[in-house]
């Protein structure tokens, strides 16, 4: 995936509203086993693939492949020693 804007749809995993089912059923899936097997090897990171399932202008529904990782943020560290002048406890009244 070149590029994270890219929408991955997830190959053999089929969602479905049934307008007809109880308002806490959601949606349907349906899963294509040998297809759906073959997009979750192509897209596992660690063990998982992350899915959302979203509703398209037209109203179908469908799964998308959540490509998002969290950035990893290095920060430096002062290696000071703490001496009696930069250390704030060492004039405090008590």
């Amino acid at each position: 995936m070149s590029n994270p804007t890219d929408k991955v749809f997830a190959n053999g995993l089929i969602v479905k509203r049934n307008e007809n089912a109880p308002a806490f059923v959601t949606c349907s899936l349906s899963v294509k086993v040998e297809e759906f097997i073959a997009f979750l090897s192509d897209n596992e990171s660690n063990g998982w693939v992350n899915l959302s399932v979203k509703q398209s202008q037209g109203g179908k529904y469908y799964a998308e492949l959540d490509t998002w990782k969290p950035q990893i943020q290095t920060q430096e560290v002062s290696e000071q020693p703490v001496t009696e002048s930069n250390d704030a406890g060492g004039d405090l009244p008590f």
